[in-house]
């Protein structure tokens, strides 16, 4: 924590309260103090601003650690780090590490581990099922006691309805969503590319659109039974989409996410063969991605997450039917998302924001996501101007599986905040004569 910091001369958005307009925002001992014209700050660090957006902490809803049981992959500090480097600074990590995170002791470790780290807030998700397998509850009132923000057995679907159910009845009874990974196991089984022409072009076995669909479906109804809130992880069909919107639109509790590589990658990428692009659920037609953007701009999709999936070289080298599932993204969440929405799709940067910041806090009822007098001075400086060339050797991830490389992005962090104290800041000429660089 540093005393007091003036983070002057910045476009201030903070889509909780509706704010944007140049202002300076005075932090005081960890927590937001003023926002506005701030004419006499006392003594405190200043931090210039000028032609930058400054912005509530970007929020990660879906991100695997790896810690505990694959550390060489990533563990709850580099995967901390990592945040701050992509302007993150509240992390929410599913369950399914070895072993998973299905008890008090599990869920302790994980904060235990976030707090050494001292870099982004670390949030655990418990498991829904005892061992992940899909059969017997977990102690959900232990568990969310201990700290888990929410229930998910990710990777795998809850293939039982009545377990579903009754983990949404308990999991209402604390206030915890259950994020549901939403796949029939029967329809997906072997598959690893979207089912169509692409697939069939190139001999590999597909995964339907109606998996997902028929467990969305499925969970959508379950909630709307057991009066839980249902939270849909990486969203990647149009007809996923359309049932997420008709439940809203009746009342149901249904939240629901969408990746940045599902907002803008498709199949055709699979043509290449590199296991960069292979993650679950798969990447979708040009007509799924449209129907995620059309989602996330009128308010059905609720936030952006990324999956941050990491995997060692040697397990993405494999032929792609045998790789694993799963990309990395957090470090390029919101240079991806900046370009392709604000640059290309003309979304404000607060709706933006919004999706990654109020949004996200929301749904897993975080105290965080603003910059509201009082709050936690967790801020991100952005520089919605600066182009830069994504290069995986230069990520702070212990892993390199990202599907965005070489790309030419507008948009980065150039500094993030946690609780008042400077995590990390972008390097350049003058930051590396001055030795202020972090992360």
């Amino acid at each position: 924590m540093e005393g007091r910091i003036l983070i002057k001369g910045g476009r201030v958005v903070d889509p909780a309260s509706g704010f944007d307009k140049v202002a300076d925002v005075l932090i005081v001992d960890g927590k937001i103090r003023a926002v506005g014209k701030v004419a006499k700050p006392g003594k405190a660090k200043v931090l210039g601003a000028k032609g930058l957006i400054v912005a509530p902490g970007l929020i990660d809803l879906h991100v695997h650690l790896r810690e505990p049981g694959d550390e060489q992959e990533e563990t709850i500090a580099s995967g901390a780090a990592a945040a701050v480097a992509g302007g993150i600074t509240s992390v929410v990590c599913m369950a399914n590490t070895r072993p998973p995170c299905d008890n008090e002791a599990s869920t302790e470790y994980v904060l235990l581990q976030g707090a050494r780290a001292g870099m982004a807030n670390i949030f655990p998700v418990g498991a829904v099922t005892k061992r992940r397998e899909g059969k017997e509850l977990a102690e959900i009132g232990q568990i969310a006691k201990a700290g888990a923000v929410a229930f998910s057995d990710d990777g795998d679907p809850v293939q039982s309805a009545e377990v579903m159910r009754r983990a949404l009845e308990y999991a209402a009874m604390f206030g915890r969503p259950i994020i549901t990974h939403a796949e029939d196991h029967d329809l997906s089984a072997g598959g690893v590319m979207n089912e169509g022409a692409v697939s069939m072009a190139l001999g590999l076995p597909g995964v339907p659109a109606a998996s997902e669909e028929i467990a969305v479906g499925r969970d959508i109804r379950l909630a709307e039974m057991a009066g839980g809130h249902l939270h849909v992880a990486h969203v990647s069909t149009a007809g996923s989409v359309a049932l997420v919107r008709e439940a809203k639109a009746r009342g149901v509790h249904v939240t629901c996410e969408v990746t940045p590589h599902h907002l803008t990658l498709t199949e055709e990428s699979v043509r290449s063969f590199d296991t960069a692009y292979k993650m679950n659920p798969p990447l979708r037609t040009r007509q799924d991605v449209e129907a995620c953007v059309a989602g996330l701009i009128d308010g059905t999709i609720d936030a952006i997450a990324t999956d941050h999936a990491p995997h060692s070289a040697e397990e993405k080298e494999l032929e792609f039917p045998s790789a694993p599932n799963g990309v990395i993204g957090m470090e390029t969440l919101l240079g991806v998302v900046a370009t392709e929405l604000v640059g290309k799709r003309g979304m404000s940067w607060s709706d933006l924001l919004a999706r990654m910041t109020v949004n996200a806090a929301r749904v897993v009822g975080l105290a965080k996501g603003t910059l509201a007098v009082g709050a936690d001075a967790d801020v991100v400086l952005i520089d919605p101007a600066l182009t830069w060339t994504v290069d995986r050797e230069r990520f702070v991830s212990r892993s390199r599986n990202c599907p965005f490389h070489g790309w030419k992005l507008t948009g980065r962090a150039v500094a993030t905040l946690v609780g008042g104290a400077l995590k990390w800041q972008l390097e350049t000429p003058s930051t590396r004569r001055a030795g202020r660089t972090k992360g």
